[in-house]
């Protein structure tokens, strides 16, 4: 499929995404799977026909909107990723990187599952590396 297929059929699971009126209640250090779409240049996308991946909950700041960080499944450990084991509610312990580098603010209407819950010492971990992210050099 080209990109401009995905970003067609992106288009459809968005609008349906839009009339979610499903309330979740979510936590910090919260995982849930969430439609992130299909995105441009180098900002990360989902995958598979919803266009999700894992994330972070890192804040909830209104009813509903969040920042997150988005997982890769691709082990990587420096300034803009981190990796941790987690157990997922499907697959059990499940290694993953959050890529620290694209961290955003989401709707809850993306969230799809709940599927696991990052620890404390890991999720401290990664709020120490959003703040480098943010510091000047």
């Amino acid at each position: 499929m080209d990109t401009m297929d995905k970003f067609n059929k992106w288009n459809e699971v968005k609008k349906k995404t839009e009339d979610n009126k499903r309330k979740l209640g979510i936590k910090s250090r919260d995982i849930f799977w969430a439609k992130i779409g299909q995105n441009i240049g180098s900002e990360e996308y989902g995958k598979n026909d919803s266009f999700a991946r894992p994330i972070i909950i890192i804040r909830k700041l209104t009813h509903d909107l969040f920042v997150g960080v988005p997982l890769t499944s691709t082990i990587k450990d420096n300034d803009y990723f981190y990796s941790f084991e987690y157990n997922n509610k499907s697959n059990g312990l499940t290694t993953n990187s959050a890529m620290i580098l694209q961290v955003r603010t989401f709707s809850i209407k993306r969230l799809m599952n709940k599927t696991g819950v990052i620890s404390k010492k890991d999720f401290e971990v990664v709020i120490e590396k959003l703040k480098g992210l943010f510091s000047p050099t």
